[in-house]
Formats: structure tokens, sequence, C-alpha cells
């Protein structure tokens, strides 16, 4: 099986990447390395990757239509990739809006065209935004978030379920908490990395 990892040189990305490399998958790695954090750092996350046959690491955008069609066939979207951080979405919401909104309705257009059956979305826990039940539960209401990003989640999951009724391509959509560990963001409390839009 052939797995595209959108955000696959990322925390979570590239353990995933690294998995599913573990799993005898063939991965294709797609990331345009940003500059929310550097990009030398992401690029080392995929130095074990890099080491199988079975490793594509493919530089590009997901808005990109022309980096999608060039792809060569998968089985399996996991797509990971999305601008990151609940207070630099209220900074900048239009970027926020186009790359985690327009971004996965490119994901879900290159899934209909391809005719998969499967797509991963990993969403957000601040989509529950001011929720004061918990635990919380995938059956509250999210219909009130209360930034960008967390808005922007709840877009993608939306569009999901839109893919999903239309065209029949099997959706799961994972609401991820704080993930910490090796290689995680500098922003998610690295004790020698203050982030630029750290509270001062």
């Amino acid at each position: 099986m052939t797995t595209l990892v959108t955000g696959g040189a990322g925390f979570v990305g590239s353990h995933l990447c690294e998995r599913l490399l573990a799993g005898n998958h063939e991965v294709i790695s797609l990331d345009c390395y940003d500059d929310f954090y550097d990009p030398a750092t992401k690029r080392d996350n995929l130095a074990q990757c890099r080491e199988h046959a079975r490793f594509q690491e493919v530089d590009g955008d997901i808005r990109d239509g022309s980096i999608l069609a060039a792809l060569p066939d998968v089985e399996t979207v996991v797509h990971l990739a999305a601008r990151a951080g609940v207070r630099p979405s209220i900074q900048n919401p239009v970027l926020y809006n186009d790359v985690n909104v327009g971004g996965t309705l490119s994901l879900l257009e290159f899934a209909r065209e391809r005719g998969l059956r499967r797509f991963i979305f990993t969403s957000s826990s601040s989509v529950y935004g001011n929720n004061k039940v918990v635990p919380f539960s995938e059956n509250h209401s999210v219909d009130h978030p209360i930034s960008p990003y967390a808005a922007s989640k709840k877009a993608g999951e939306l569009l999901c379920h839109t893919y999903h009724h239309l065209h029949g391509i099997g959706m799961l959509c994972l609401r991820l908490f704080t993930v910490y560990g090796p290689r995680q963001r500098p922003d998610l409390g690295h004790p020698q990395v203050r982030p630029p839009h750290a509270v001062r």
C-alpha cells in the first residue's frame, strides 16, 4: 500500500512515515517546509526515512494542483499538513483559512479524482472551544469555535463529511490534543525554545 502523508516532515508526520515504512508500506511525504519553525529541523526529521527505497519526499504545497497531479498512485491520504497554533491564527486568519480550509479541499478533490477510498484528516481538540463538559466527547457540539485555527479545523471536518456523503470516500477525522515527544514542535513547551508568538 502507498500512503501519502501531508506534512510528513513535521513532528507527527515524520514519526508516522517511519512507522509506515517499518510496516513495509510505500510512503510519500508532501511538505512545503514553511517558516513556522526552522525548515532545517523538519528536513532533519526525515533523515531515517530517506534510508528506505520505499520512501519518496516531495517538496510542495497542498494547495498547488500541479504538485498533486504529478504524484504517483496512492491508496490512502493521511492529511496532517496545516498552519498550526491558536494565537498566530488570530494574527493571520486569512492565511490559516487559505492553507487549512483551501488546502484540505484541494486534497479532497485529489482523492475524488483519483477514486481513493481512504482519507484520514487531522483535526484538533481546539474545535471544542470553551466547552465546559469534561471529558470531551465526539458527540459534543463543536459549533462555536473561538479562534480562526479552530474554525478552520471544524471546516475541514465538514468538508470531509461532505466528500464522504457525495463520493463515498471513507473518512476518519482525528481530533488531536497536545502531542509531545521526540521531535515535537518547538512551540509546544520545549524548554530551550521560546516561539516568536509566545506571551511575554
